[in-house]
């Protein structure tokens, strides 16, 4: 290996591993999504319960993904285990939709969210210049509109900078996921304690007196929530529609987990910590997200929560909880948590790329390493569409769209699982899918049912994010085409 393309350097250990799957995690949903998910199934137990499926869905998968780590220790995770289990068309078909939808869209959506916040924690005088009603471009051409916000840009030039911290080495890119991670975790587990002191019975009873009944709230006028509401009711197929909208959020909320897959290449011992690292990982998130929506049903009553400011609920909460200067606390806090979790999507998000690129099924500079060991073409390459996606839609439509295409993915690489014992059942295994078979079966069908129902229910967002996905078709055998001994797609 040449100087100018140094190899991967294995530098991070269990706890590295298991910060990256908690801090790639822990974004901005779990801030923002309850209000949305709230308003799709109505009563407090159903909003807890789609947390709870959720969890149960991203701690199967990801013990699940501890055997394909252990079987395949390498730079680009999910990729390769697609690309084993079934072909390489397969593992470039997720490689284009992590590039085009998956990765760059939850790293726009978490930038957006961080503006957000920073217009909510900066002083009044400065929030025109990141808020995202200060429209710096407002085209409207027939029934064409292109609009460009403060926030849009305030989160494009996060995006930036945190490439730029990526392409100067693995070191500090680690280190600050790590303090980002850690901040994050403890300022939310003293939210979950401080919730719990200011416990409201009053607020907590009502919120569960109808806990069950499931209604869908349809505002009036969106921008405007006082202007009223319609409420259906939901039973049957109406209510699995419910709960299916509703998981958009927590399953954008759960996703990244598998980010520490894609750096196999720069772990220590990968065949055991990235399958550690995954279910300690998983593990506490899924306790802290339960635990916040609890906090939330404790302090705040059900309209609070459903018609929180721009989705703000941990603001609200916050304010209920510690009073106005606290909120600003948090916020500075989901701040932090932003900035961390989009720290650790773009270190994974490039190593896949060079993978394929390895593989010459994707730009062929994207397989070089600069002179500080890091993939430095396709981070910038990752940089710029998440960029232009940050002004292509709201953060709401990049919930929808990314959710319905990552969990087909998922369905899709946990049975390889099963496929892969077929083919090799000879292969070393150091970690089997514990449950298997039954809880990757439980897993398989819960995720096909999530795709369907979303599908059926929001084609709107779904099918864009399917056609994406098809399009890697043609673009694998034009890459194919092009394909020589010595050189990559150009």
């Amino acid at each position: 290996m040449s100087q100018n393309n140094p190899s991967f350097k294995a530098s991070l250990g269990l706890l590295d591993g298991t910060m990256i799957v908690a801090g790639s995690m822990i974004g901005s949903g779990i801030f923002i999504v309850s209000a949305d998910m709230l308003r799709n199934v109505g009563g407090a137990g159903w909003l807890v319960a789609v947390w709870l499926i959720t969890g149960f869905m991203t701690v199967t998968a990801a013990i699940s993904y501890g055997e394909l780590s252990g079987m395949f220790p390498k730079a680009g995770g999910q990729y390769v285990y697609l690309k084993e289990a079934y072909n390489p068309l397969i593992g470039f078909m997720y490689g284009w939709s992590f590039f085009s939808v998956i990765q760059t869209g939850t790293i726009a959506a978490v930038g957006v969210a961080f503006s957000k916040f920073a217009a909510y924690v900066v002083p009044a005088q400065l929030v025109p210049f990141v808020s995202e009603d200060n429209k710096l471009v407002d085209l409207h051409l027939g029934s064409f509109n292109f609009t460009i916000s403060a926030a849009q840009v305030v989160s494009i030039l996060l995006i930036i900078l945190l490439t730029y911290s990526n392409t100067r080495g693995l070191k500090g890119s680690k280190w600050i996921q790590n303090i980002f991670t850690s901040t994050k975790l403890l300022s939310l587990f003293g939210l979950i304690v401080a919730g719990f002191v200011m416990f409201n019975p009053a607020i907590w009873h009502a919120n569960w007196a109808h806990a069950w009944e499931a209604t869908k709230e349809t505002l009036n006028d969106a921008s405007h929530p006082s202007a009223g509401s319609v409420f259906t009711p939901l039973t049957g197929a109406a209510l699995l529609g419910g709960i299916t909208a509703a998981m958009v959020g927590s399953v954008f909320s759960s996703d990244a987990w598998n980010n520490v897959t894609f750096i196999a290449g720069e772990m220590k011992n990968p065949k055991k910590n990235i399958g550690l690292s995954l279910l300690f990982g998983t593990l506490i998130v899924t306790f802290i997200y339960v635990s916040i929506n609890l906090v939330y049903l404790s302090n705040l009553s059900l309209p609070e929560i459903a018609h929180a400011e721009k989705g703000r609920v941990a603001i609200a909460a916050s304010k209920v909880i510690f009073g106005n200067a606290g909120a600003i606390i948090i916020g500075i806090m989901i701040m932090v948590s932003t900035f961390g979790c989009n720290n650790g999507l773009i270190l994974a998000g490039s190593r896949v790329y060079y993978t394929m690129a390895q593989d010459q099924l994707f730009f062929k500079k994207a397989g070089t390493l600069n002179k500080n060991a890091v993939p430095e073409w396709a981070l910038w390459a990752q940089c710029v569409f998440a960029a232009i996606l940050c002004l292509s839609g709201k953060y709401g439509d990049l919930l929808d769209m990314i959710s319905f295409v990552v969990v087909i993915f998922y369905v899709l690489t946990i049975l390889g699982i099963f496929i892969l014992r077929v083919k090799r059942p000879d292969a070393e295994r150091p970690y089997k899918a514990f449950g298997y078979p039954v809880l990757p079966l439980v897993y398989i069908v819960m995720g096909i049912s999530f795709c369907v129902l979303l599908f059926i229910y929001k084609p709107e967002y779904t099918r864009p994010g399917l056609i994406i996905t098809i399009i890697g078709i043609p673009l694998y055998y034009l890459a194919v085409a092009k394909k020589s001994p010595a050189q990559g797609v150009d």
